[in-house]
C-alpha cells in the first residue's frame, strides 16, 4: 500500500468536512468526567512510518485514552513475557460479548479470551514485571510515553472519576483471582488498569502510537525500537479481532484494518507499513465507539484503498 501525503491530506479534509457536524451518539455518561467533555470537539490526524504528520481541527485537545491503553500495556507484556506466555494465559479470541462481560469469563472457566476486554486487560497488567504496584504503574506510564514520543501524564480528575465507579472491574479482578487467572494482587491490578485508562493523549500522540505499530514496533518520531516486529504483528491481530468491541467484525468487513477505540472518544486505525489514522470525537454509538471517528476513518481508508484484504491495492 502506498501513501502520498498530498492525497492523504486532501482525503482527510474531505472526510472531516463530510462528518464534522454529525450529531449522532452521545458522550459516555457512566464515567462523570467523560460526560463533561464538549461533545462537538472533533479531530483527525495521520502519522506515517517515516514521521510525516497531517493534522485537522481539534488534534491538540487532550482526552482520556481509556481502552486504547490496552494495546500499549499488551505491547509491554509481550516484550517482557513473550508471546507464548501471554497467549497461553490470556488468549487471543473475541468473546462475542460486551467488553465488561462477566458471562464471557463464566463460559470459559474464568479465563479471559483476549487482552482487549476488561478482564483480559487487568490480567495483562498483572503480568507486567515489577516489585510492587507503583513500579508496575510507572513502567506502564513510561511505555505509553515512549510509544507516543511525548510526556504522557495521568489525569487525577479522570482517575478519581473512574476509581469511584469501577466496582464491576474490581469484582471481575476477584473472579480472576478465584481461578488463578491473574498474576498479581487482583485489586492492585484493577487499580493500575484504571490508572492506565486515565492518561491523557492528543490525537497526534495517539497516531504516533499507531505509527509505531505500523512500523514494526519502531517509533518513527524517536527512532526507538519499542516492540519487536513479531510482537507488533500480534498486537495488530488482536486489534483486528476485538478492537471495536461488539462491532469489530463489522469494522474488519467494511474497513479491513486493525483498529482500537476508547470510550473517551479516541479511535486508532493502523495501516501496516504506511502509518496510522487517529480520530477524536466524544459522541459514541451504543457499543462505545466514536461515531464521527468511525465515519471519518472509514472514508479515508476506503478512498485510499487501505484494506488488508483487498488484492488490488492503490
Amino acid at each position: 500500500m502506498s501513501c502520498c501525503k498530498k492525497d492523504v491530506a486532501a482525503v482527510m479534509q474531505q472526510a472531516f468536512d463530510m462528518h464534522k457536524d454529525n450529531k449522532d451518539g452521545a458522550n459516555a455518561s457512566y464515567i462523570p468526567f467523560l460526560a463533561s467533555v464538549p461533545s462537538d470537539l472533533c479531530g483527525l490526524a495521520f502519522v506515517s512510518v517515516t514521521g510525516e504528520v497531517i493534522k485537522i481541527q481539534d488534534v491538540d485537545y487532550k482526552y482520556a485514552i481509556e481502552s486504547i491503553s490496552k494495546i500499549m500495556t499488551l505491547g509491554l507484556a509481550l516484550e517482557q513475557s513473550g508471546a507464548d506466555a501471554v497467549h497461553s494465559k490470556i488468549g487471543a479470541d473475541p468473546t462475542g460479548l460486551p467488553f465488561n462481560s462477566v458471562m464471557a469469563l463464566e463460559l470459559h472457566d474464568d479465563k479471559p479470551l483476549t487482552p482487549l476486554v476488561n478482564a483480559g486487560a487487568m490480567a495483562t497488567v498483572s503480568l507486567i514485571e515489577a516489585e510492587d504496584k507503583e513500579q508496575r504503574w510507572q513502567k506502564i506510564l513510561a511505555f505509553q510515553s515512549a510509544l507516543a514520543a511525548a510526556d504522557i501524564e495521568l489525569s487525577e480528575d479522570v482517575n478519581q472519576s473512574e476509581q469511584t465507579t469501577n466496582a464491576h472491574n474490581r469484582a471481575m479482578a476477584l473472579l480472576l483471582e478465584s481461578s488463578n487467572r491473574i498474576y498479581s494482587d487482583p485489586l492492585e491490578a484493577c487499580d493500575v488498569y484504571t490508572r492506565q485508562c486515565s492518561t491523557l493523549f492528543n490525537t497526534v500522540e495517539l497516531a504516533t502510537v499507531g505509527a509505531t505499530f505500523a512500523n514494526g514496533g519502531k517509533n518513527p518520531v524517536s527512532g526507538k525500537q519499542l516492540v519487536s516486529p513479531e510482537n507488533a504483528a500480534h498486537i495488530l491481530a488482536e486489534m483486528m479481532m476485538e478492537g471495536l468491541y461488539d462491532t469489530s467484525g463489522d469494522w474488519a468487513y467494511d474497513v479491513g484494518l486493525p483498529g482500537k477505540s476508547g470510550v473517551g472518544g479516541g479511535l486508532l486505525t493502523i495501516i501496516p507499513n504506511v502509518g496510522a489514522l487517529a480520530a477524536f470525537s466524544p459522541r459514541l454509538d451504543q457499543f462505545g465507539n466514536s461515531v464521527r471517528g468511525q465515519l471519518m476513518i472509514k472514508h479515508v481508508a476506503q478512498t485510499m484503498g487501505w484494506n488488508l484484504f483487498n488484492s488490488k491495492q492503490h
